[in-house]
């Protein structure tokens, strides 16, 4: 009996008994669809890792009160009680630094509500405060107009450069530059706008709107600010890094031989603490999925026990008129094989579609997890064989005289 035949066979019979079937591949589409939505989910994020985490230039590096990424309230208190990231403190740096290519001093605000004398916007401003160096050191670029200057920084001017959503929304026919914007009842000229930035993780980029530091510490009577730093070179990067991290902890005052009492992060060490994150959340993933495949195994086995006993006497009936051994067993095995992998192929299938939802909510290019795909596949099939040969093997054992007997 060739390989096409005993296939069909197997057909034949998840086709004869549609329900038992339907249960049983049920439980190998939930426990694959666990796994792939999530990986699928997780690749996708970290597709856009590259653009969604590049919050500053090549070379560049941030400092601030708090971590970038907090997981957990262990060490809320801890940060909070820290000292604030003082103006005075940040000047220092900046005045005393002889290696960074930049220094700059910046703090952001979220749900600013800026207007024109034509359009208004929703309260979801992203605020900068920045100096003369932030764009660069952040790796942003104008698309027309010019920079901050210093003498503009150091005397609080009330000028601002924006992003080109905001322009687009506020100044929607006509050139941006040279008009103003009122923001918290303060009127700002616009003196540049930026290139477009796209979005990040579901969020716009280009409705900003950067304003000098001075101003923004009194509009905002902010306490604590941040400094972004960019090497001249990345064989430089380490040597600055400790000699900025030397000026601010004289500024702060930070006895020898204790922990720096601020947090420095770049792009390299952001998107390690992400994939940190997915790889514990990836593999508890998994072990979830292995569970909810290991009983699905345990039920393809279960019911192909059952579709043995039922199927005694046809099996009696195949070995009186000439089936060996073989052919039996195969018959069963692919019967349980072909359960295993068309549960599989659901699963995988309703998985990708439930992982590319977060590319859908958060505006991110969708992506097909074709590693994972192939493990599920692959696994599926692995599941079938070991909990599909007992019950296979038992028919191929089962005696053709007393298996006509059967009733």
């Amino acid at each position: 009996m060739d390989f096409r035949e005993v296939l069909s066979m197997s057909f034949d019979s998840i086709r004869a008994n549609k329900l038992r079937a339907s249960l049983t591949i049920l439980g190998i589409v939930i426990g694959v669809f666990s796994v792939i939505s999530v990986m699928t989910a997780v690749q996708t994020l970290e597709n856009s890792i590259n653009s969604g985490l590049n919050v500053m230039g090549t070379n560049s590096f941030i400092i601030q009160k708090y971590p970038a990424i907090q997981m957990g309230m262990g060490n809320r208190w801890k940060y909070r009680n820290r000292q604030d990231i003082t103006w005075e403190q940040c000047k220092f740096v900046k005045e005393k630094n002889d290696k960074a290519l930049y220094v700059s001093i910046t703090e952001n605000q979220g749900g600013g509500l800026v207007t024109s004398d034509y359009e208004s916007t929703k309260p979801n401003v992203d605020v900068a405060g920045s100096d003369e160096a932030t764009l660069a050191t952040l790796g942003k670029n104008l698309e027309t107009g010019r920079n901050f200057t210093e003498g503009e920084i150091e005397s609080g001017r009330n000028v601002a450069i924006i992003g080109v959503e905001l322009a687009t929304k506020l100044f929607p026919s006509m050139n941006p530059l040279g008009q103003s914007v009122k923001m918290n009842g303060t009127r700002f000229e616009i003196i540049g706008v930026m290139e477009k930035q796209g979005s990040s993780f579901g969020q716009s980029q280009d409705n900003v709107i950067y304003i000098p530091i001075t101003i923004f510490i009194r509009m905002y009577n902010e306490k604590s600010l941040s400094l972004a730093i960019m090497a001249p070179n990345t064989e430089s990067y380490a040597d600055v890094e400790d000699h900025i991290t030397g000026l601010l902890r004289l500024a702060r005052k930070v006895p020898p031989g204790e922990d720096n009492d601020f947090e420095i992060f770049s792009n390299d060490s952001l998107v390690e603490t992400f994939r940190s994150f997915t790889i514990v959340f990836s593999a508890a993933a998994g072990g979830i999925s292995f569970i909810a495949l290991l009983a699905a195994g345990i039920g393809i086995m279960n019911i192909m026990l059952v579709s043995v006993t039922e199927r005694t006497r046809e099996v009696g009936i195949r070995k009186a008129i000439g089936a060996q051994k073989r052919d039996i067993m195969r018959q069963f095995l692919y019967e349980a094989i072909v359960l295993s992998q068309v549960g599989g192929i659901l699963g995988i299938i309703l998985g990708v579609l439930g992982g590319n939802l977060v590319a859908l909510f958060m505006d991110i290019t969708p992506t097909f997890p074709w590693l994972w795909a192939f493990i599920g596949i692959t696994v599926c099939t692995v599941i079938g064989l070991v909990f599909g040969i007992y019950p296979a093997w038992k028919a191929s054992q089962l005696d053709p005289i007393e298996a006509l007997r059967y009733e």
